[in-house]
């Protein structure tokens, strides 16, 4: 019986395996980074255990450091949750050499599907439908030209130790094919290290569904039906459902018994993921899918499948891994009504999606019917050393279109202050035609992304009204009047000038109070150049105010050097100060700059070297995300600014060129 178990993981993950378990009466350790010192899973684990410095391969990834963390408090078992150690066989050899629980399959059930070739080899033995493609060994052009020849284009190129995209191309024709070779291979090599691939069958109209399995050391498997995670970008999930929209029976049949047939292939023990490619072109059909992969732990969406079985799978994975048999046969288990769930991340959607940083000064999620997995609360700091996730916010419903308009609405009531997110791309992306009315495809996103992260502007009310609280000056009726009246002047209304960043571009604004609660702001950014506002109402950050005459409610909160309004399900955040110095950007293009806090990786230049317009400069890493930085233009090298492994802010010059000599 396991009585003690150690989180090998951080963040949401770990807090949700806490809860479990003291559910369930068993103790837990966490497991922390230095930069995780203060962290929530700290703070909910019984026990909790430094094991290295911030950088991942410095602590969540080093296996020695967190055994001897589990020997040091007595763990009898290790959950990896999902990510770092999870799908790693070397790590399991050592926890069953150690003599503890792994919660999870075995190595060899791990080494069986590291390899998508190697795995789908097994999965064609074991009669699970595979993508027709070549996953053989041999690697020269020839070979892989001629076979993608015999499957016919368009075809895909994937690399075989891959995963997230990377080391993937699509191939329209035949004459494109070697470039597109080299291309993923160099790709492969430089994120897996190792450059092979396979190549299959391109599928023009591709949905990915996949679907939920649980085995046992007693000889039972089943699956817990399917989940559509076909709303990506760049492969990428973005909202995940179960179940999925329109899935005949016959077919939700036939994927449930290819998966228990691909985990039964490899004795499988514990949470897995069959994860499928479909033909939707001519909507769904049973003989229309192709095993891709299968993810050996549990996957960031899984409570998507415990909200429609009204399961819990890390209670599952606990129990299997102590020896238990699975709690319930395939005929008991059963699907009620739809659940989806949305990741929030720290990341400007408007700006490429870039991973962002910050400390989250005010975090409040909706109460009421939705469910709420996160890994951190109000004052906590966004790094660039981990993923950006923030949240995942869950709703179900008897419905998709009830659970839909629950979790859009969620979204909508979701306030992060601190950072940049993506809830107002999430929140589209619900409403969006298509993927309300169930026409899902992998590349509705990649269709759709002008839509879905079109800025929206923020009302001059609301424009006016961060001006004002930028000014100090604001006051309200809950408000002491003699300690509301702001700075005294001896001559006029007392008046101050406030400088916000609106939209991307410096704004000069005048506030002067023209009574105790009412104000009158003047600026550019304003379209009548003036607007009076009047303070009706207000309860802690909560204000109701006055402009031309109609009453608008709003949540204000001054966050650093911002001021944040939540308004009608929208988030404004406004700059008190720019965000760089103008001579950090100079007008000719002289300066490369930082794009978001992260790691110099490597410096490809050196003083004095001749460039070319986009040329290669510098590579920056910053959760899991890796940046090429490029010459702004034709010059010269005038000074390199930072070296390898510099940790860098937001903004920060890098790399000067000489200036650029001006034409006569």
């Amino acid at each position: 019986m396991i009585t003690k178990i150690l989180i090998a993981n951080r963040g949401e993950i770990a807090c949700r395996i806490i809860r479990t378990a003291r559910k369930m009466g068993i103790a837990t350790v966490a497991v922390y980074s230095e930069a995780d010192a203060d962290a929530l899973h700290v703070e909910m684990a019984d026990e909790a255990v430094l094991i290295g410095p911030a950088p991942a391969s410095e602590s969540y990834l080093k296996g020695d450091a967190i055994l001897d963390a589990a020997r040091r408090t007595g763990a009898d078992a290790i959950h990896p949750g999902y990510g770092f150690l999870s799908e790693n066989p070397g790590f399991v050899d050592q926890v069953d050499k150690a003599g503890l629980i792994f919660i999870g399959p075995s190595a060899s059930a791990i080494r069986a599907m590291g390899l998508k070739d190697a795995a789908k080899a097994l999965m064609e033995k074991a009669n699970v439908p595979v993508v027709p493609g070549y996953h053989g060994e041999a690697q020269e052009l020839v070979v892989l030209a001629g076979k993608a020849n015999e499957i016919g284009f368009p075809v895909l190129i994937k690399a075989r130790a891959g995963g997230g995209g990377k080391g993937m191309r699509k191939v329209e024709h035949q004459a494109d094919f070697p470039a597109a070779l080299s291309s993923a291979r160099r790709e492969a090599k430089a994120s897996f290290g190792d450059d092979r691939v396979l190549v299959e069958k391109y599928v023009a109209t591709p949905r990915h569904i996949e679907i939920q399995v649980f085995g046992d050391n007693h000889g039972n498997v089943v699956h817990l039906f399917e989940r559509d995670c076909s709303a990506q970008r760049r492969h990428q999930k973005v909202i995940e459902e179960a179940p999925a929209p329109d899935m005949p029976e016959d077919m939700r049949a036939a994927m449930g018994a290819a998966a228990v047939q691909a985990a039964r292939a490899i004795n499988y023990s514990g949470a897995g993921t069959v994860e499928f490619i479909v033909d939707a072109s001519e909507g769904l059909q049973a003989d229309k899918f192709w095993f891709m992969e299968m993810n050996t732990r549990l996957q960031v969406e899984h409570p998507v499948t415990e909200l429609i079985t009204g399961l819990d799978l890390v209670e599952w994975q606990i129990r299997v891994a102590g020896g238990e048999a699975l709690p319930l046969r395939q005929d008991q288990l059963s699907i009620n009504g739809h659940a989806v769930e949305a990741r929030i991340y720290a990341e400007d959607a408007e700006k490429g999606f870039l991973p962002a940083v910050g400390r989250l000064a005010h975090l409040a999620f909706p109460d009421g019917d939705v469910r709420v997995d996160a890994g951190v609360r109000a004052g906590d700091e966004i790094s660039p050393f981990y993923d950006p996730m923030i949240a995942k916010v869950i709703a179900h419903g008897k419905t998709r279109a009830e659970a839909l308009g629950k979790l859009a609405g969620a979204l909508g009531r979701t306030e992060i202050a601190g950072t940049v997110t993506n809830t107002a791309f999430l929140t589209k992306l619900c409403r969006d035609a298509d993927f309300a009315s169930g026409r899902l495809d992998t590349g509705l996103i990649d269709r759709n992304i002008d839509s879905l992260t079109e800025r929206v502007s923020a009302p001059e009310a609301i424009t006016a009204l961060a001006a004002l609280a930028a000014s100090g000056m604001i006051a309200s009726p809950a408000d002491n009047p003699v300690t509301a009246i702001g700075p005294f002047e001896i001559w006029g209304a007392p008046k101050r000038s406030v400088i916000l960043e609106v939209e991307g571009i410096a704004s000069a604004f005048t506030v002067e109070r023209e009574s105790t609660y009412t104000w009158r702001i003047t600026g550019s950014a304003l379209e009548a150049g003036e607007l009076r506002l009047e303070a009706v109402g207000h309860r802690q950050d909560d204000w109701a105010f006055s402009a031309g005459g109609v009453t608008q409610r709003c949540r204000l909160v001054q966050s650093g050097v911002e001021v944040v309004v939540f308004h009608e399900g929208l988030t404004h955040r406004f700059g008190k100060q720019q965000r760089r110095r103008s001579d950090d950007l100079a007008a000719g293009g002289d300066s490369v700059v930082s794009a978001m806090p992260g790691i110099v990786k490597q410096v490809l230049v050196v003083n004095g070297q001749e460039v070319k317009n986009g040329e290669a400069l510098v590579i920056m890493e910053a959760m899991k995300m890796e940046m090429t930085l490029s010459a702004p233009r034709d010059g010269v090298v005038a000074e390199v600014l930072v070296s390898a492994g510099a940790q860098v802010t937001d903004g920060v010059r890098l790399v000067l060129l000489e200036a650029a000599v001006k034409a006569a």
